[in-house]
């Protein structure tokens, strides 16, 4: 008889079947039912025949038990007794901060701490509503005539704020028992770090909402107690920069076309499972007008949340990229064209200096872009480079390699 072992699984109940996989590597799968009853005979000890009568006998389904078990080894959820195929068992990619456990960071999941964090913004809110003047205006980004001090301050500024948003995400994932990983990747033209926390989709609404904001609640209290601040010591540079970069990544998020924060928490309320995903394919249906259209198979309300979405993401990303060919990239190699005169034409070590930084924090921030891009698309560009290569070899130049292949070498 063939048994199964299962790794440390969840699940939960999601419209009319469930969800089930593991947080510690964010695999996840949606079963019927029947599938789930499947699930709970395995982990039980029941080998995969047993489990197929039991069935049998509980809900009169005939269930390939067989097939559904290579399913789940597949998705890495289970291992078959007495066979281990290539990479079934290798362990899950290491998680940041490893040594922080559940334990150490409970009180992420109080809810006293969104409390506090609240009071602090509407605080914030009132106080700038009676003293306008507090708030920062745009100049106030330009607190230093050296222009290398201003970009220096932006980037620690904007770096710091980046690593406390995903600390709130991996520090709430990690008290929910998800592991989180924090890595770098792109976003269109946008360099961004983003925490990898794909186990938390198996736990409860609650808890998902509150890993989801948790980032834009660190932003928007880092913004208003550096106001509250500023009402006791004046408007300073410093509080001020924070302040600008703080609001400016929140406003950030709600471009929904990326898969942004505010993305996720519209995905979990309306219901969907990859709302991202689903569109690109029902958009890639409407260009191509191949097969049949992949959001008929959704439920009604899903299906209409996916169209819309669809709508959003081609004038989201359209306008995006409009945006950047007309003022980002000829902004940023205005920059670098300038940095680089700067270095070779100056007469003096401060003017050196100049251009080196600012070739270190822009050429730095793009060799960045450029090699988290490659990471995540890499792989699929040279797949389709070798797709054509081969799609463009004749068949009877194919032939004449397949017999040079063949052609034992000359003594």
């Amino acid at each position: 008889m063939t048994r199964v072992e299962l790794h440390d699984l969840r699940w939960r109940r999601d419209r009319d079947g469930w969800l089930v996989g593991r947080m510690d590597t964010g695999a996840v799968v949606a079963v019927p039912e029947v599938g789930m009853r499947a699930v709970l005979l395995l982990r039980d000890g029941l080998s995969v025949e047993e489990t197929r009568a039991r069935l049998l006998e509980e809900c009169s389904v005939r269930l390939d038990v067989a097939g559904f078990v290579a399913g789940l080894a597949r998705a890495g959820l289970l291992t078959v007794a007495g066979a281990a195929p290539a990479g079934q068992r290798r362990p899950p990619p290491r998680p940041t901060f490893a040594w922080l456990r559940p334990r150490h960071v409970r009180w992420a999941s109080s809810p006293a701490l969104p409390a506090l964090a609240l009071l602090a913004v509407l605080s914030a809110a009132v106080l700038v509503a009676a003293r306008p003047g507090l708030l920062p205006h745009w100049r106030d980004l330009l607190w230093s005539p050296h222009g290398t001090l201003v970009l220096l301050g932006q980037a620690a500024a904007g770096w710091t704020l980046v690593l406390a948003h995903e600390l709130a995400h991996l520090v709430t994932a990690r008290a929910a028992g998800v592991p989180g990983r924090i890595t770098l990747g792109t976003r269109l033209q946008f360099l961004a770090a983003q925490t990898d926390v794909s186990g938390i989709w198996l736990a409860e609404r609650r808890e998902r909402l509150t890993v989801y904001l948790a980032g834009m609640a660190t932003d928007l209290t880092a913004a208003a107690l550096c106001l509250l601040a500023s009402s006791v010591t004046g408007r300073q540079a410093v509080l001020s920069l924070v302040v600008l970069t703080a609001l400016t990544m929140v406003a950030a998020q709600f471009l929904v076309f990326m898969r942004t924060d505010v993305y996720f928490v519209l995905q979990d309320l309306t219901g969907c499972r990859d709302l991202y995903g689903e569109a690109v394919a029902y958009l890639r249906h409407l260009v191509v007008r191949r097969g049949p259209d992949p959001s008929l198979r959704l439920p009604p309300r899903e299906r209409v949340s996916v169209r819309a979405y669809t709508l959003v993401l081609v004038a989201g990303t359209a306008g995006c990229l409009a945006v950047a060919g007309a003022t980002t990239v000829p902004a940023l190699l205005a920059v670098l064209g300038g940095a680089v005169r700067g270095v070779a034409g100056a007469r003096g070590a401060p003017g050196v200096l100049d251009g080196l930084a600012v070739l270190a924090v822009v050429g730095g921030t793009q060799a960045l872009w450029a090699r988290a891009w490659w990471r995540r698309h890499g792989p699929r560009v040279r797949r389709q480079g070798r797709a054509l290569t081969a799609h463009r070899l004749r068949p009877a130049d194919r032939g004449r390699r397949r017999r040079a292949r063949l052609r034992p070498p000359r003594p």
